[in-house]
């Protein structure tokens, strides 16, 4: 398994990989409903926002993660940032996180075009065995997004880090290579039941 710079691309959005002159843009989207302002989340804003792209980059030099910006097609404007982490080549496994999207864009089909994106070129191009999720306990609707994508909860990392201060509890959830196919159909058919309700929602 090894990471190459690809594009990604959907109906709907592109995933491009991350570079550091999109840190104006990605302000701009993370602005949309201050995100950075949720205690138990990682976005970047306008003071973190260089330190949170070298870091990204540092980790893609060292082989272990491919970040991306999150790209809506339609208006050709950047509206979030996701990326594959934690790569154990050897093994096989990495993790997808470091995931955030405007807040005009959350509870829409974005995430679910996006994991599509990222799980197809992690099985189907990577060969990964498996792909792991990780969020805070505390930040219970990212724990039911996770979870809505077919992913298993493995277990919870207690006092797993200290940010800011304070220990976090991490939930780690994981998608087998085995179940990557009825997985890509649950995905496939909520994409085409929001396709659906879009056009009767036009119709009107």
């Amino acid at each position: 398994m090894l990471f190459e710079e690809v594009e990604l691309e959907s109906e709907s959005i592109k995933l491009i990989p991350l570079k550091k002159e999109y840190s104006e843009e990605l302000v701009i989207a993370s602005s949309d409903g201050k995100l950075w302002e949720l205690w138990f989340t990682s976005v970047p804003n306008q003071k973190t926002i260089d330190d949170y792209i070298a870091h990204a980059l540092i980790e893609k030099d060292k082989g272990t993660a491919l970040p991306f910006a999150v790209l809506d097609k339609k208006t050709n404007k950047i509206i979030g940032s996701t990326r594959f982490c934690n790569a154990d080549l050897v093994n096989k496994r990495l993790e997808i996180g470091y995931t955030w999207y405007s807040k005009s864009y959350q509870r829409s089909s974005i995430n679910t075009e996006c994991k599509k994106l990222l799980l197809s070129h992690a099985f189907e191009t990577l060969n990964a065995i498996a792909v792991e999720f990780r969020t805070h306990w505390h930040n219970q609707e990212s724990r039911e997004a996770i979870a809505r994508l077919g992913a298993k909860q493995d277990g919870v990392l207690r006092n797993h880090q200290k940010i800011n201060g304070v220990y976090r509890d991490t939930v780690v959830f994981s998608i087998l290579d085995s179940e990557w196919a009825s997985v890509q159909i649950n995905l496939a058919y909520k994409l085409a039941k929001h396709r659906y309700k879009k056009i009767n929602q036009d119709k009107k």
